[in-house]
């Protein structure tokens, strides 16, 4: 495949993402159905985020989620987050539903994210 080929087709995967990813590194906790697991949370963004765990995942299946970010007394609750893919020991979650007080401390997780 040609060089502008190749840089084309990476542009159009990074516009599919309606979020940027931004690196963290949060112990983070996942329930859902007769399963529960722990990981830690390798990027996050306004939408979803990377963990890497140890427990078997399945493609499509859904979890409550709490991510213990610095700085939270309480950690992140996300109420749904839905596995979006799987890669080795590493699943990317959609966040689907989480409460208003929530999504404002995740904002807040970004902010601190961001600025470093």
């Amino acid at each position: 495949m040609p060089l502008r080929s190749q840089a084309l087709k990476k542009s159009r995967v990074k516009e599919k993402r309606a979020h940027p990813r931004l690196t963290a590194q949060f112990r983070s906790t996942f329930s859902g159905g007769q399963r529960e697991g722990h990981g830690k949370t390798l990027d996050l963004s306004d939408g979803g985020c990377r963990i890497e765990t140890d427990c078997p995942i399945v493609p499509n299946s859904s979890f409550e989620c709490r991510i213990y970010a610095p700085g939270l007394s309480w950690p992140l609750r996300i109420d749904e987050a839905q596995v979006r893919w799987v890669q080795g020991k590493t699943f990317g979650l959609q966040f689907v539903a989480m409460q208003p007080d929530e999504r404002a401390k995740l904002k807040q997780v970004i902010a601190d994210l961001k600025a470093g």
